[in-house]
């Protein structure tokens, strides 16, 4: 795929201030506590290591992998988990990070999930909302940016095929 195949959506300075905001606001939010960062694989590892980067307090960070589109532009519906947790998340606050929230599938399916491990609490931060996909409800504590409904790859998120992942921008295809 070549760069004039798609349109620059978010630029990666627009990224990083996003970020830098939000991760100031976490370690507010969960100064004194003991809290586990877990990314869901694979599209939020990018956005997740920044924002810890940008956290000015301790955690631990665990993962997690669930996979809904195959090789498609659009969500199977069908959630399959490929990587879960290794620490006890009983009596934790855990903090989950997501790329991207379309049908909402996938993130329902792993909320419900950790919710059946008895976190202490549970707090959801997402890059990319794209709200007109939506098929259920998901508890999202914050949203960095929301879009419109166009696919999207860069920054974590991959093309079909799996590439586009190390592109320091959001982009989309061009319609």
């Amino acid at each position: 795929m070549k760069s004039n195949d798609w349109d620059v959506l978010i630029s990666s300075v627009q990224i990083q201030e996003a970020i830098r905001k939000l991760g100031a606001e976490l370690t507010e939010i969960y100064s004194g506590k003991k809290i586990v960062v877990i990314p869901l694989l694979k599209g939020g590892f990018m956005f997740a290591a920044d924002l810890v980067r940008s956290m000015g307090i301790d955690l631990q960070i665990e993962f997690l992998g669930a996979a809904s589109y195959g090789e498609q532009t659009r969500s199977s519906g069908e959630v399959r988990l490929t990587l879960d947790t290794t620490l006890p998340l009983a009596d934790r606050d855990v903090l989950l990070v997501e790329d991207i929230v379309d049908t909402g599938l996938t993130l329902a399916y792993i909320q419900q999930l950790i919710r059946s491990r008895n976190p202490a609490s549970l707090r959801t931060v997402v890059l990319l909302d794209k709200k007109t996909r939506r098929q259920v409800d998901v508890d999202l504590h914050e949203c960095v940016f929301s879009i419109p409904d166009r696919f999207v790859f860069g920054y974590g998120l991959d093309s079909p095929g799996g590439f586009g992942r190390n592109l320091p921008d959001i982009v989309a295809l061009k319609d």
